[in-house]
């Protein structure tokens, strides 16, 4: 509940009817490294508890184990007892016969024999019991360890969240979108030759993740999007040649990326590894052989905006 608190602090509250405007980007990071901080340090906590969960249950393990064995041990002496109980009857008997030197010598040595399985039935009794309780105390701290940590991955799924919005609100909205969500025409400016949308996404690209090769958009082709400025090849090769390891799961996030963020940005299709994403009709399809790696889309990443 101290860290809930803490983020409300971070984050501010605002009244439904009168609510914040959307703060600045500063603003935006500066809370976002506060939220970081915080969910470090929760999350932190969070796998020291469950290594000490781990710990308990390895202890609580062996305690039902000795438990168990206290048990098997009780048993046994309950046994022994009750063989006591006959012997003693017998034991009586030849007390009441006319002395006998020998006789008084066996009954001497069992009623020694039945005051040890006496007395190690009263260990083992108390042993039985302090096993028991040793076992019930540690379920029970176990119960509260699971709790806590089921708690503290509660707390920090709130505060990942809460970072999951932030970074949302870091993305802008792409000028020219109406109010039905559609999208306004844009002509290509500036030296580029590419619309304000297309130029706000590259640009947005280059900021979050780090290009290592070049990103090709206007050609004056006789179809599709680049002669119109809507469109840009963010290359994960040099170009011809299928990407690395590295390069392909960098290409994946970039994609992954500009699907999501899309309606903002104003995206309208996405084409990665011979395969298409319309944000009109969501969800990626197979496109068929152009005959090359490049045609394919295997070494780039295609965005394509309204």
């Amino acid at each position: 509940m101290a860290v809930v608190a803490a983020v409300m602090l971070v984050l501010g509250t605002a009244s439904a009817g009168n609510a914040a405007p959307k703060p600045s980007e500063g603003r935006l990071k500066k809370q976002l490294s506060a939220l970081e901080k915080q969910v470090n340090g929760l999350i932190a906590d969070y796998n020291a508890t469950r290594v000490e969960l781990a710990k308990a249950r390895q202890t609580e393990k062996a305690a039902r184990e000795r438990l168990a064995t206290a048990q098997a041990d009780y048993a046994t002496a309950q046994r022994q007892v009750a063989q006591i109980a006959g012997l003693r009857y017998q034991t009586s008997t030849a007390l009441m016969a006319p002395p006998d030197p020998a006789a008084s010598a066996v009954v001497d040595q069992l009623q020694a024999e039945q005051a040890a399985v006496v007395s190690r039935f009263a260990q083992v009794r108390t042993e039985r019991q302090q096993a028991a309780d040793a076992a019930a105390a540690l379920t029970t701290q176990l119960t509260s360890q699971s709790d806590k940590v089921a708690g503290q991955r509660e707390d920090a799924e709130k505060l990942v969240g809460q970072i999951k919005d932030k970074l949302a609100q870091l993305i802008p909205i792409a000028p020219g979108r109406l109010a039905n969500g559609s999208w306004a025409p844009e002509l290509p400016s500036g030296a580029d030759n590419i619309t304000p949308r297309m130029r706000l996404m590259r640009a947005e690209v280059d900021k979050h993740f780090a290009l290592k090769y070049t990103v090709g958009c206007y050609r004056g082709e006789s179809s599709g999007e680049h002669p119109l400025g809507r469109a840009c090849d963010f290359m994960m090769s040099s170009g011809g040649t299928m990407p690395s390891e590295d390069m392909k799961a960098l290409g994946d996030t970039i994609a992954a990326w500009a699907i999501k963020n899309g309606p903002k940005l104003g995206v309208m299709y996405v084409i990665w590894q011979q395969r298409i994403y319309n944000l009109g009709s969501p969800g990626w399809r197979p496109m068929s052989d152009r005959g090359g790696i490049t045609a394919n889309h295997y070494d780039h990443v295609h965005i394509s905006m309204y």
